[in-house]
């Protein structure tokens, strides 16, 4: 039967690759977005200045803070790589959000699995100008990434029968980012695969879209669900479980982080799960990808290292709050 044999994560924020001196710009336009989500509420620019005014925020946005910051999260995303090329899996399967990038309005599944025979990566630049195209590490062309279509059709059958009805398909709309994956698993291809992609299923969680955004206890359960898939499968092959996103964004909530980062070295289902679903919207909702891996990491035996990297870029608090876990 098949092995898991390592999980990982990471986020993904174009934060990651944004030189720290145009972190203060970033700050800037943070004034002219109309609302922010914070602790499950929505905060003009001026009031979620003043709501956190006590907190001194502003001690987070000196130039060493921003260069050291910036520093420890590319070092972190360098040893994720090292590590998964250290443990060299067979095939990964990825757990990630889409923004609109395959799914809109029109459909929009709570879980969809990828199955086509390969998927596609195209040069981009990120939604900010202020990212660095060495950083980003796209491929100079379109190109065409190995998939493992029949992994991606046994894990739909595998998971009905677990009481997950997922949605699947075999191709992305062209009319829609180009007909290329998002950028939630294109960051694992360039950042952690240094675009020498292993085989992979991409499984695309909506966690940005209410009303049928899953909540947090049913990806841990949907989580737990591939990982029963996986042990059950028949094949030799070992496999990897990434997740791609998170932690605290727009707006960085250090109180359901460090909760969180507690709750996955620990699984701890009640720490990873017992919160009301409006404190993850927005950015923050990307957290729900960790917490299928948590829940695809119970029972492994695999031990987790998370590291914690707080970004902050205005003194309302907005940033990205980076996080990076490995089990091995």
């Amino acid at each position: 039967m098949a092995k898991i044999v390592l999980g990982l994560a990471s986020s993904h924020s174009p934060q990651l690759a944004t030189r720290p001196e145009n972190w203060h710009a970033m700050g800037e336009r943070a004034k002219t977005v109309p609302e922010h989500w914070f602790a499950g509420k929505t905060y003009s620019y001026d009031e979620l200045l003043e709501t956190r005014s006590g907190e001194h925020i502003e001690k987070e946005l000196s130039d060493a803070t921003f260069q050291a910051r910036f520093n420890d999260c590319q070092r972190e995303i360098a040893r994720l790589a090292q590590t998964l090329n250290r443990v060299a899996p067979d095939v990964c399967i990825l757990f990630g959000d889409d923004q609109h990038e395959a799914f809109n309005d029109d459909i929009m599944p709570s879980f969809a699995i990828y199955h086509g025979a390969t998927v596609d990566d195209v040069d981009s630049e990120g939604p900010r100008g202020t990212t660095d195209s060495g950083i980003l590490n796209a491929p100079r062309q379109r190109t065409a990434h190995p998939t493992d279509a029949k992994l991606g059709e046994y894990l739909v059958e595998a998971l009905i029968e677990r009481d997950f009805d997922v949605s699947r398909t075999n191709q992305l709309s062209p009319t829609k980012h180009n007909g290329a994956i998002g950028h939630a698993f294109y960051f694992l291809y360039r950042r952690l695969m240094n675009n020498e992609v292993i085989p992979n299923v991409p499984i695309m969680v909506n966690t940005y879209y209410p009303p049928n955004a899953p909540r947090a206890s049913r990806s841990y359960r949907f989580g737990q669900a591939v990982r029963e898939a996986v042990e059950a499968w028949d094949s030799n092959k070992r496999v990897a479980i990434m997740a791609s996103g998170g932690l605290s964004h727009t707006v960085i909530e250090e109180d359901i982080d460090r909760r969180i980062v507690d709750g996955l070295k620990n699984d701890d289902f009640t720490k990873l799960t017992d919160w009301p679903d409006v404190r993850f919207r927005g950015g923050t909702s990307e957290i729900k990808n960790w917490i299928a891996l948590a829940g695809a990491m119970s029972g492994t035996g695999l031990q987790p290292k998370i590291e914690y990297v707080p970004c902050y870029r205005s003194p309302a608090g907005n940033g990205c709050a980076m996080g990076f876990g490995e089990w091995v």
